[in-house]
Order: structure tokens, then sequence, then C-alpha cells
């Protein structure tokens, strides 16, 4: 049985942006930024023209989705640890004694209980699968999302669907 599958990875599929995580209960990172450079798999039978997808449109689709998470203050707004409030005008978050605020339009508030490079790769991946699915009408029925947030290291997160 034959399998197919595409990758990109290309010089403007990056964002920059600023996050904090907390681990071990009680320990809350400074906040800080990276340049996150990302990189796609796409996985899945050929269509009609004898593509998994097309090459622009995997592209089109998934620096869509970057160019939301680029410069923004990245928050996890499932988090346990991490309380985070917004309105239209400011985004409060705070992890025990400590309040960061941040204006609204400078935030991306992140479904994820954590702003890790591993959980933002879901994240991207996911909203890849519902982006390809919009597009095209089939959905592909695996994707990997490689994050990496400095050079050499990188977080990987495959979706099945």
């Amino acid at each position: 049985m034959e399998q197919y599958h595409v990758r990109i990875s290309k010089d403007d599929l990056v964002f920059s942006a600023a996050h904090f995580i907390t681990f071990d209960a009680d320990v809350c990172e400074r906040l800080h930024g990276h340049d996150y450079r990302v990189a796609a798999e796409v996985h899945g039978p050929l269509d009609e023209n004898h593509y998994v997808v097309d090459f622009i449109a995997l592209g089109d689709a998934l620096k869509a989705i970057l160019d939301e998470l680029d410069h923004r203050v990245l928050l996890p707004s499932g988090s346990a640890r991490i309380r985070v409030t917004a309105d239209e005008r400011e985004v409060e978050a705070t992890f025990e004694d400590r309040r960061w605020v941040f204006p609204r339009s400078d935030c991306l508030l992140l479904p994820i209980p954590s702003t890790t490079t591993e959980l933002l790769a879901r994240h991207i991946g996911r909203r890849l699968l519902d982006e390809l699915e919009a597009r095209f009408g089939t959905r592909p029925t695996r994707v990997r999302i490689e994050v990496d947030e400095s050079c050499g290291l990188s977080a990987v997160c495959e979706l099945r669907d």
C-alpha cells in the first residue's frame, strides 16, 4: 500500500511571541520571548490532482495561523495556575502574588493549559487540520507539527484524524 505526505519548512514560517510558563506547582518563569520556526507534515491520500495537498495552499494556511501568533503575548486561558481575565481594553494575568497587565490587542488567549512549545505545536496542528478541511472539504489523515523555540530546541506534535 502506498502512503504519501508532504513537508513544508520555509523561512517565512515563523512567529515571534512572548510567554511564560509554570512548572513544579510553584515556579513561574519570567516573561520572555522566542523567535519560533515551524515546519509541518501533512499525510493523506492523493487527490484528483495527485497531491496530498497543494504546497501553496498549505503554506498560505499555515502562514495565516502563525500570523495570528506573531508579535503577541501568548496566554493560556485553560491554565489551572495562571488566572487570565480580559475585557476589551486589557488582559490581566496572575500567578500567586505576581500580576501582569497587557493591552488587549497585544495578547492572544489560547485554549490550552500552558504555552509550552509542545502545546503550541498541538494548537497549530489542530488549527491547520481545521483550516485544510475548510478549504478542501477533506481532512488529512495526519499532521505533524514541529515548533523550534530556539536553535536546536524543538517540540513535535502529531495529530491523527
